[in-house]
């Protein structure tokens, strides 16, 4: 490894948000949210967006627990479970109906978890009819879901192609057996292609791999009997995404110390493998750490400067309203946030009583939107130009002056106040994205908040 390389990633990985909004969930003001301005909030971003919503379904429920996840997830084999909780779901989307001053176009509808197939196929189609059946469905609508291989059957895919689904992305993360048994995840290469051949048979338009690196126990010969088995594979996108370590947030992460984790410089080689592997089979790299084949929509937005981030990831509908449902699940009215109780119990409690399950929100300044969608530019297109006019001076003048040790070790250029990531740049872009970050700045973060920047 170069020695420059080597001395940057020494330099630069450091505990930092990964920025899916701002201000980042640590620093929401939950004491001075009111729910009330929230929704008058969203019901006036409703009709600036002409009705046009999506939709986030958190489905929290699996049989298995993958040691690596720090999703909020409940591990259970009594699927007695599901239709209290989906019920639930309707029952919040019907309080939100009766905020919408007209019927809501669904553009986006991405059913997450968890393991949304832990679901049954009729379940999972009665939660989609009960959602659509008052509202219009966009021409060009997107509906994916995240699925499991190993607790999905063609009977999931076919009910859901039936209420509109097009898109799926399956989890796989390694193939390694090492690796697979220590996060506790045994996956089959042959289960995986069987997944994507019912979705290909079943025309799915859009098919997803995730993929992690800096797993326990991975190695550079992982990465690549991995990605040599997605060659065979051939998905139209994957989502190549660092390793977050957060055993303070996510327990189950103990089950092995840090001695079984790649160190810095190891991961960026498990990336840089990745990312040169991918690059010789014909994907695109987008953003942080998407890749896509060059006709995919996805690509094509980053060409046009359309691409969006939020919560979901990378994603070409950058509709400015998302309504999240169930537990945990995260609402986002473009100038607020609010957060769903995050257990099934606290969540389905509030629901019975007719009440929003909000535990956590934030209310966004003028300034924060501003700075937000900075950010966004940043992470999106790898450039933005700051106005001294709508930010003032002197918070340019601190930006830039954080941005100069980054500007002398080459990962950023800055001309007329216009910042732009250099190529090498591109992997430290959660570094330069916290140097516009007011909260991160003013305040005390701690280390034990955000997973390290590589």
């Amino acid at each position: 490894m170069e020695k420059n390389i080597l001395r940057l990633l020494q330099k630069y990985d450091v505990p930092i948000p990964r920025y899916t909004s701002f201000p980042t969930v640590p620093f929401w003001q939950w004491n001075a949210f009111d729910e009330h301005e929230y929704l008058h909030r969203l019901k006036h971003t409703f009709i600036e967006e002409k009705g046009e919503i999506s939709i986030y379904i958190h489905l929290p429920f699996c049989e298995e627990l993958c040691t690596y996840c720090a999703c909020n997830k409940r591990i259970t084999k009594n699927h007695r479970v599901e239709k209290p909780y989906l019920d639930a779901v309707l029952e919040e989307w019907s309080m939100y109906r009766k905020i919408m001053p007209s019927t809501p176009i669904i553009r986006e509808i991405h059913l997450g978890g968890g393991t949304p197939t832990f679901f049954s196929p009729s379940h999972l189609s009665e939660l989609i009819r009960g959602i659509t059946q008052d509202a219009e469905v966009a021409q060009n609508h997107e509906f994916s879901v995240e699925v499991h291989p190993n607790y999905t059957t063609k009977e999931h895919l076919i009910a859901l192609q039936n209420v509109g689904f097009n898109r799926i992305s399956l989890g796989v993360q390694d193939f390694d057996p090492t690796v697979q048994f220590v996060i506790n995840r045994i996956q089959t290469y042959e289960k995986t292609a069987e997944v994507i051949q019912w979705a290909r048979e079943l025309n799915y338009q859009s098919i997803n791999v995730d993929l992690i690196y800096g797993l326990p126990k991975q190695t550079l010969q992982s990465v690549r009997h991995t990605i040599s088995c997605i060659q065979q594979l051939m998905p139209d996108r994957i989502a190549f995404y660092s390793y977050a370590h957060v055993p303070w947030k996510s327990k189950v992460q103990r089950r092995y110390s840090d001695n079984d984790l790649p160190q810095a410089d190891e991961k960026w080689a498990m990336y840089h493998l990745g990312h040169d592997l991918l690059s010789e089979m014909g994907f695109k790299s987008i953003g942080l750490d998407h890749f896509a084949l060059p006709n995919d929509k996805l690509v094509k937005a980053y060409e046009q400067n359309t691409l969006h981030r939020n919560f979901m990831g990378y994603t070409t509908t950058n509709n400015k309203l998302i309504m999240g449902l169930g537990a945990s699940s995260i609402s986002d009215s473009w100038n607020g946030f609010a957060q769903n109780e995050k257990t099934v119990e606290d969540y389905q409690t509030k629901i019975h009583q007719g009440e929003f399950p909000f535990v956590n929100g934030h209310l966004l300044t003028d300034e924060e939107q501003t700075i937000r969608q900075h950010i966004l530019d940043l992470m999106c297109q790898g450039a933005t130009t700051l106005h001294a006019s709508v930010l003032g001076e002197s918070y340019i003048k601190r930006v830039l002056n954080d941005l100069h040790p980054l500007l002398e070790d080459g990962l950023v250029t800055v001309q007329n106040n216009k910042i732009e990531l250099t190529s090498i740049g591109k992997l430290f872009v959660r570094n330069i994205s916290a140097t516009l970050d007011t909260f991160l700045v003013n305040k005390s973060s701690g280390t034990n908040v955000f997973s390290k920047a590589i």
